[in-house]
């Protein structure tokens, strides 16, 4: 489910900022980008986030801005190098009167210490992991009203399923005395006019439509919506559940596909219907990367 958040702390030593950015994913998959310093207590803010966080790919960003003092400062041992690296490729390009510019030494990574230190005090500590735990909340805040507008379509999917079942219900009512005039039709061209027992003719026709029957799959279908209302209703995880179920539902519209042959014009309006519901089963299934 896709959603972000920020939160900032001031602090003694300086202001803490967390953002985090989720987009859809079938795990749970979460990437940090920190300062080294926090690599300490990643673990602890992987565990933050996960007590509130159970789908999607996650990107946690924490920046550290400490307040200036007295180990803040230039960088003179790298700035050394600096002089000396600039000095030396001058005389290489045969350009002696050059001089460095002061600003593009600077803006090299690490010339300017803001008094990093080697290990996090508690409080900064303390306080990047509280910024995490309501980052995430107001994270779910914003999941939330998305989730409810994804439930509502989904809802209505599967609504529109259960009136494509109804409609193939109908259809298959009459299923037999379409196979009865086909059956017919064949034979009659293959005995030459020939007389045909009504009985066997009915015994052919039976055997053909049961072979074709697809009123359990159709059950199941309708009994599948009822479960995905069900989950929908329910409460805590429902992503990877959800995933189960429409694969079942979508495995019972293949078959009914599959069956649809031998019925001439029932039987094309049949598979019409029967691909319109796998359509709206892959919607849901997309909209249901949305939900935990």
């Amino acid at each position: 489910m896709t959603g972000f958040a920020r939160t900032r702390k001031t602090l003694a030593e300086g202001e803490l900022a967390v953002s985090i950015k989720s987009v859809n994913h079938r795990g749970l998959d979460l990437h940090f980008h920190m300062p080294p310093e926090f690599d300490a207590i990643e673990n602890d803010l992987r565990d933050n986030v996960k007590a509130g966080v159970a789908r999607g790919h996650v990107q946690i960003n924490i920046e550290l801005t400490r307040a200036v003092g007295g180990t803040s400062g230039l960088n003179r041992g790298l700035m050394a190098i600096y002089l000396a690296a600039f000095r030396e490729a001058a005389e290489v390009a045969g350009l002696p009167d050059q001089r460095p510019d002061l600003h593009a030494a600077l803006a090299v990574p690490g010339m300017l210490s803001v008094g990093q230190a080697e290990q996090l005090s508690d409080e900064i500590s303390s306080a990047a992991q509280a910024a995490v735990r309501e980052a995430v909340a107001l994270l779910n805040q914003f999941r939330e009203h998305e989730g409810e507008a994804t439930v509502r379509e989904i809802r209505q999917r599967s609504a529109g399923l259960c009136g494509l079942v109804t409609r193939m219900e109908q259809i298959r009512a009459g299923a037999v005395g379409a196979f009865q005039k086909r059956l017919r039709e064949k034979l009659a061209d293959l005995l030459e006019g020939a007389s045909i027992d009504p009985q066997r003719l009915a015994q052919e026709a039976a055997v053909l439509a049961d072979r074709s029957d697809i009123a359990e799959e159709l059950l199941r279908l309708r009994t599948h919506a009822g479960q995905l209302e069900a989950l929908l209703e329910g409460e805590g995880e429902v992503g990877k559940r959800l995933d189960f179920l429409l694969q079942e539902m979508n495995r019972e519209a293949n078959t009914v596909l599959s069956k649809t042959g031998g019925l001439g014009d029932l039987g094309l309006t049949m598979t019409e219907l029967a691909l319109a519901a796998k359509s709206e089963i892959d919607k849901i299934r997309e909209q249901s990367l949305n939900l935990e």
